[in-house]
């Protein structure tokens, strides 16, 4: 069964700082159908953050996504929709292994995994028994992070 991953390209930033990133809103299990049903159900609940003031909104079906076109009253604005298949990802759980004894051609992988060292541990936080002082909005005087040792 494949992986597909629902892919949001904007851009983001004003003037010359202006630039185009993408996030990866989600993972779906199944066909193509299924991720682009998906994807074209966020790509009409989706909101941009600009124009502000939006005047005209379109939405494109165009192969496996969408582009949504938001007309403001100085520029349009235009965040692109895509369903990808994921063929490899670091952070994957590593997949069962095949009942069958024999490996599936070349592209079998070896029977041992690389080691990696254990992550850091977690950085030490204050006890919560410690009495903190607060402002009249309940926000900590003192950041606790001011005066560790641990942080580089």
């Amino acid at each position: 069964m494949a992986t597909w991953g629902l892919i949001l390209e904007t851009t983001v930033g004003l003037g010359e700082r202006k630039h185009t990133e993408a996030y990866v809103m989600a993972h779906v299990e199944g066909g193509r159908e299924v991720a682009l049903a998906e994807l074209e159900r966020r790509a009409r609940a989706y909101t941009p953050e600009h124009p502000r003031s939006p005047k005209r909104r379109r939405l494109f079906r165009d192969g496996d996504g969408f582009l949504l076109v938001v007309d403001g009253a100085w520029q349009s604005h235009a965040t692109r929709f895509s369903a990808v298949e994921l063929l490899d990802d670091t952070d994957r759980p590593a997949p069962a292994e095949r009942p069958s004894d024999e490996p599936v051609g070349a592209e079998a992988l070896p029977a041992t995994t690389p080691e990696f060292p254990p992550p850091p541990p977690p950085p030490v936080s204050p006890s919560p028994s410690v009495a903190v002082e607060r402002d009249e909005d309940g926000v900590p005087v003192k950041p606790a992070w001011l005066g560790r040792t641990d942080l580089s």
